[in-house]
């Protein structure tokens, strides 16, 4: 079942999709089928204080296969989806060098974007504009939008104050809109590459149950333990390993405010809501042509593996 050389084709395969759906076993399967690396593309599992809450793959679970950019950086720092793309490039580079074959495997669809489109080169935004633009009232900061960047106006929600405010200092500040540096990606990937992806899209009461039965065995395996360390550590509470989900929860319960109970079921219900999230992206935002499993079978996906790596 062995693909056409990885290195001579630029083959990279990618399978995506919401938290718990089943990627990383997906990713093992392929692995064992054909010479290959698993290079992480979540942005929680990035993080070696999250081995647990993460849902990292163990030693166990690797199986002998190689992993990249698993616990690669600490939590103190806070990884960037431009950051992570360009390690991705560095580790796709290898395995190619190797001639073995690149599986990207998670659920974080900014970072595969950024790695296969680039990313807009806007410049630094001038602090003073800035600073004059937050001080608009929304409906304004609109009008002016409006008579500045008709596109970008067009294309926003009139309230929505955030993007409203980030399209009108881009213009300000560079004199051409935010669409047209959308417009002009650099640093993507995605048209020096043969991609093979695969988006899985499970039922989703199937998956919500799954999300459940993990945040269980989250705590049994010693999540607790592992918010423990973080906490110990007086890290910003901005950075993104303390605004990881089940942390903040956690964190609540070690403080006694509330019960293990009370710390799973919310933990249990972000979840949930977060890989509704995932779903809804992956489903509306994966290009039509991407290849989408709805069911997988448990040791019995040759033919999805086969439709994989011929596509």
């Amino acid at each position: 079942m062995n693909i056409i050389s990885p290195k001579q084709d630029r083959n990279v395969a990618l399978v995506v999709g919401p938290t718990a759906s089943g990627k990383s076993a997906l990713a093992l399967e392929i692995a064992k089928k054909q010479p290959s690396v698993i290079i992480n593309a979540d942005s929680a599992q990035v993080y070696r204080n999250l081995t647990i809450l993460s849902a990292r793959p163990t030693d166990e679970e690797m199986d002998g296969i190689e992993h990249q950019l698993f616990g690669y950086i600490d939590g103190q720092e806070a990884c960037s989806a431009a950051r992570w793309a360009d390690d991705a490039k560095t580790a796709i580079a290898a395995a190619h060098a190797r001639d073995i074959l690149p599986i990207l495997v998670g659920g974080t669809g900014l970072y595969v974007r950024i790695l296969l489109d680039g990313i807009a080169p806007i410049p630094e935004i001038d602090p003073d504009i800035r600073q004059k633009i937050r001080k608009l009232e929304t409906v304004e900061a609109y009008q002016v939008l409006q008579s500045l960047d008709p596109v970008s106006s067009e294309r926003l929600n009139p309230s929505d104050s955030t993007r409203i405010q980030r399209a009108l200092e881009v213009v300000r500040s560079t004199g051409k809109s935010l669409d047209h540096w959308q417009k002009n990606k650099v640093g993507g990937i995605g048209d020096k590459i043969e991609l093979h992806p695969l988006v899985l899209l499970p039922p989703r009461e199937w998956l919500y149950q799954r999300c459940d039965l993990r945040l269980h065995e989250m705590i049994e395996q010693g999540a607790r333990e592992e918010v423990a360390r973080l906490l110990s550590r007086n890290l910003s509470p901005n950075l993104p390993v303390m605004r990881a989900i089940g942390v903040a929860e956690i964190a609540e319960w070690l403080a006694g405010e509330i019960s293990r109970e009370a710390a799973l079921e919310r933990a249990q219900t972000a979840t949930r809501q977060y890989a509704k999230r995932q779903y809804t992206w992956f489903r509306n935002q994966s290009p039509v042509e991407w290849q989408r499993v709805k069911q997988l079978l448990y040791n019995d996906n040759d033919a999805i593996i086969e439709t994989l790596l011929r596509h």
